[in-house]
C-alpha cells in the first residue's frame, strides 16, 4: 500500500533540483546508457572494441568522448595495457555500480507501471 511520506523532508527543493539536473545531464546523453549495460552484464571488464561493436551507429570520436566523461565522472574506470595492439578495458566503479543499480530500480519501477491504469 501506498504511503505518503517523503523521505526527502527536510531537503531543499532547490538543491535537490539543481541536483537532478546534473543526473540528467549525465544519464540522457547519447548512448550512455547503452555503455552502462554491458558493464552490469558481466563480471569481466568490457574491452573498447567490444563497445565498438555493440554501439553500432556511434563514431569512434563519440564513443571515446562518452567513454571519457564517464571515466572522469568516476562511472568507469579504464585500464590501458601497454601491448600491440593496444588493449583498453573498463569496469565499473563502485558510484558506477551504484548507478546501474538504481538504473534497474527504476527500469524495474516503469515495468511495474507501465500497464497500469494508475
Amino acid at each position: 500500500m501506498y504511503r505518503n511520506e517523503c523521505s526527502f523532508e527536510g531537503y531543499s527543493a532547490a538543491i535537490l533540483m539543481k541536483e537532478t539536473a546534473k543526473i540528467r545531464k549525465l544519464i540522457t546523453r547519447r548512448g550512455t546508457l547503452e555503455m552502462l549495460i554491458p558493464l552490469c552484464c558481466s563480471m569481466k571488464p568490457v574491452r573498447h572494441k567490444e563497445f565498438r561493436q555493440l554501439l553500432k551507429g556511434f563514431s569512434s570520436k563519440t564513443l571515446a568522448r562518452r567513454l571519457k566523461e564517464l571515466e572522469y565522472g568516476g562511472i568507469l574506470h579504464r585500464q590501458a595495457y601497454n601491448e600491440i595492439p593496444p588493449r583498453v578495458e573498463y569496469t565499473l566503479t563502485p558510484k558506477g555500480q551504484e548507478l546501474v543499480e538504481s538504473i534497474i530500480n527504476l527500469l524495474q519501477w516503469m515495468r511495474k507501471w507501465s500497464y497500469s491504469k494508475s
